[in-house]
């Protein structure tokens, strides 16, 4: 059993910071690649970013240059720094793992969701 819990979503206004946090814990062999999406009302659930092991990151395009994802392999934790956000970034942001829970065999597991909103 593998859980994901998130934590720092919130109301901001634009152009200000959030950081969102998720901490994996449970039946961890190790974890492949760890990331966050995020889901508006009446959209589908986008890739916002994705961190390996290894510290390789992809972003998407939306957020280039704005948000910062990082990484602890020691206590499986991930977190996306968020700046200059704008109203439009306003979502629920969902922590994603990918998780090897024996030496071969992996899954994907989902956070709770935390909703970010960026209005004045």
């Amino acid at each position: 059993q593998v859980q994901l819990v998130e934590s720092g979503g919130g109301l901001v206004q634009p152009g200000g910071s959030l950081r969102l946090s998720c901490a994996a814990s449970g039946s961890i062999f190790s974890i492949y690649v760890m990331g966050w999406f995020r889901q508006a009302p009446g959209k589908q659930r986008d890739l916002v970013a994705t961190i390996t092991g290894g510290n390789s990151t992809t972003y998407a395009d939306s957020v280039k240059g704005r948000f910062t994802i990082s990484r602890d392999n020691a206590k499986n934790t991930v977190s996306l720094q968020m700046s200059s956000l704008k109203p439009e970034d306003t979502a629920v942001y969902y922590c994603y793992a990918n998780i090897y829970y024996s030496p071969i065999n992996r899954n994907v597991y989902w956070g709770q969701g935390t909703q970010v909103t960026v209005s004045s």
